[in-house]
């Protein structure tokens, strides 16, 4: 016999507007992550691995705000303890997202001989990024739909 919950968990997660508009977000989130860590490497001389580590939680920061607004807007109460809550939890389950995500460009950039030289700077670190980011945003997308706005449940507070 089939549990139901786990139907109503992978008809949730296959949302195809939910994940548009999650991917959407991504790529904002993409964009400012890539913003700050271009800034802080190329502009401020911070080491690559700490520009990116900014530029992933300045992206969370954002990417929520906008998830908890549009993506996921029907999913939670609009109280600022259950909004702080959701942010706590949040940080919590992008934890796997941004191992995986730093554990992947760190490779991609540290562990690999890769250059790509444009006007004598390699940027290597900054298209490395795109990659990196792409193969977390799955798990990301997946623990934050289950654990953060829990879209799975069909009673909700």
């Amino acid at each position: 016999m089939t549990d139901p919950s786990a139907g109503r968990t992978v008809g949730a997660l296959l949302s195809g507007v939910r994940f548009g508009k999650f991917a959407s977000v991504g790529v904002v989130g993409a964009v400012v992550d890539n913003a700050v860590l271009a800034g802080l490497r190329l502009g401020a001389g911070v080491p690559e691995m700490w520009a990116k580590a900014a530029g992933i939680e300045a992206a969370i920061l954002v990417m929520f705000a906008v998830n908890d607004r549009w993506t996921f807007a029907r999913e939670g109460e609009r109280r600022p303890r259950s909004i702080l809550g959701r942010l706590v939890r949040s940080h919590l389950v992008r934890s796997g997202g941004v191992a995986v995500q730093l554990g992947v460009y760190w490779v991609l950039t540290q562990q690999l001989a890769i250059t790509l030289v444009v006007f004598d700077v390699d940027l290597w670190f900054l298209a490395a990024s795109p990659i990196a980011i792409a193969v977390a945003m799955t798990v990301n997308y997946v623990f934050e739909s289950l654990f953060t706005w829990r879209v799975h449940q069909e009673d909700r507070a």
